[in-house]
């Protein structure tokens, strides 16, 4: 990778040019599946837990993904990505992608609920290789001082994506954001979304074919490729059992939908057994992984880019961090539809999950400051100017959809704060972390115990606190690997398995406060106390590895 890394530092911009276009395709489906999921909500008659089932699917892919290519490491005796290169890597990631969007048209159209989750799953599991091999070769294009701000360049590209993907899936579900109730939202078309997936579908194609011919993209990995440890593949096994376990009961809790009450009775009593195994089998693999110390618990059977404690806190913080991001915006759809933050239809929800995710592209532009070479007054001039040119962007893609400006003017405290939080951080990744993990945690608090506009725009403003924190943290956590960054590139990409965790969580706990009585706004409400333990852990990492000088 150093060698790579000379060959581009001089020039890396057209190498970056084509990288990002994955980072768009990856914001897109993501963030569309936030208007996706209170959509299949009322038109498969769905609770919340149910309808998260679409982010548990789409997160547990990448996990799946990642391991699979480690395994395939460990049993070819051969790092995969290294061997392959990063242009085979994505071309054949974006390929994967094309075959799950093709799979998502054929379930559309029969309107199966359980089939559109596995066409997201397998786009995911292209997402998941693309991933892999992108987010190295981003650090690796250039100077290492600026990895991080590269890293958010093509977040900015992503987060483009993503202010884009809510508003097109909600124009191909709907057709506007005038008010449906639930009983037309039933009876709704949905050859638009064909229409929208075959599009999606065409467009990985023509990436795929984009990389396989450019010229910017190396076809292989500079150096030697890296050996794989067996031992990892027992420890990864390890945590595939409670993931196992916890993909049999979400199919169990949501199959209990089968109106046989011997069926449902027999899953209320068995298959809730299992929820105990589950928190005991994911306690002890974070325990053993990320509090022993594994050269004597392990006796050196980890794999070696493991044995780095920074990258292996790190996994936890990308495992809680992508949940945490992934959970506000999943459950936001059914916050906002209570009368105190606005009694807002699920047709009508789109452009608050556009800001939501226009929020992270605001901080990604202006994280991605860094990537270029500019200092003192003109990089701190545009450093203040990025949050609140990407704010006019989010306003015009309002403007160009038909959505009252009015209503998100109010909005713009919030870009004029995390300009100064930028200039204050000044791109240090341990700072910038521990910051917007803290202010993240306060603003939900706040939204918690107040409401009208601005306590809804506390919980849509956690996007601009999200925003750069994964390149932070994966920056944080390889600075020391050296020649093991591709394998600790894939230990973090597992830990997108957060985002397929912690939505489903939330949902369940909405679920329960809700079953005991406690009202369907405060049960939505309370339930978000979860991605403040969440924030707190974020910042007591990024508070640790600044103290420690990192």
């Amino acid at each position: 990778m150093d060698s790579l890394r000379s060959e581009n530092r001089t020039n890396p911009y057209p190498a970056l040019a084509t990288l990002v276009t994955v980072f768009f395709f990856w914001g897109f489906i993501a963030a569309g599946n936030s208007v996706f999921i209170p959509f299949c909500k009322h038109f498969f008659a769905l609770d919340q837990f149910q309808s998260q089932l679409i982010d548990f699917s789409f997160y547990l892919a990448y996990f799946l993904g990642a391991m699979g290519l480690y395994a395939l490491s460990v049993w070819g005796g051969r790092d995969v990505v290294a061997l392959w290169g990063y242009r085979a890597s994505l071309v054949r990631g974006l390929l994967v992608s094309a075959f799950g969007a093709a799979v998502m048209i054929g379930m559309v159209l029969v309107r199966s609920f359980e089939g559109m989750l596995a066409g997201l799953f397998v786009m995911a599991l292209g997402f998941s290789l693309q991933q892999t091999a992108a987010q190295p070769l981003a650090l690796a294009l250039g100077d290492p001082e600026s990895g991080a701000a590269r890293i958010s360049l093509g977040g900015g590209v992503n987060s483009f994506g993503t202010a884009i993907g809510p508003l097109v899936v909600s124009l191909a579900l709907f057709g506007s954001a005038s008010a449906m109730n639930d009983e037309a939202i039933r009876g709704l078309s949905l050859h638009k979304v064909v229409l929208l997936y075959c599009a999606v579908g065409l467009l990985f194609v023509a990436a795929a074919a984009l990389f396989q011919f450019s010229k910017n993209i190396p076809g292989q990995l500079q150096g030697k490729a890296v050996q794989a440890e067996t031992g990892g593949l027992i420890l990864l096994l390890g945590l595939a059992l409670p993931v196992i376990l916890l993909f049999v009961f979400v199919l169990a809790t949501y199959h209990s939908r089968v109106e046989t009450e011997w069926f449902h009775n027999a899953l209320s009593l068995e298959w809730m057994r299992l929820l105990p195994l589950i928190f005991i089998a994911f306690y002890v693999f974070f325990y053993i992984l990320f509090f022993l110390n594994p050269r004597k618990a392990l006796a050196g059977k980890l794999p070696e880019a493991l044995k780095d404690r920074q990258l292996r806190l790190g996994m936890l913080a990308i495992f809680v961090y992508v949940g945490v991001e992934v959970s506000i915006v999943s459950n936001l759809g059914e916050l906002l539809r209570q009368p105190g933050y606005g009694a807002v239809s699920t047709a009508a929800l789109a452009p608050y999950v556009a800001l939501y995710w226009g929020s992270l592209m605001m901080g990604r532009w202006t994280g991605a400051v860094a990537a270029f070479p500019l200092s003192g007054v003109p990089r701190r001039i545009l450093t203040f100017c990025m949050p609140l040119l990407a704010f006019g962007v989010v306003l015009v893609l309002f403007f160009l959809n038909g959505f009252p400006l009015q209503a998100f003017l109010s909005y713009w405290p919030f870009p004029v704060l995390a300009a100064f939080l930028f200039h204050f951080t000044n791109h240090r990744p341990a700072l910038t972390l521990w910051t917007l993990s803290l202010l993240g945690a306060l603003l939900i608090v706040a939204g918690m115990f107040f409401e009208g506009p601005y306590s809804r725009w506390c919980f849509v403003a956690t996007g601009l606190m999200c925003s750069v924190l994964w390149p932070c943290i994966f920056d944080i956590s390889v600075r020391h690997l050296g020649p093991l960054t591709t394998q600790g590139s894939a230990f973090l990409i597992m830990m997108i398995l957060g985002g397929a965790i912690l939505p489903p969580l939330q949902g369940k706990i909405a679920d329960l406060l809700r079953l005991y009585g406690w009202g369907a706004e405060n049960a939505i409400r309370w339930s978000y106390w979860l991605d403040v333990g969440g924030f707190g852990f974020l910042a007591w990492f990024g508070f640790m590895n600044k103290t420690s000088g990192n």
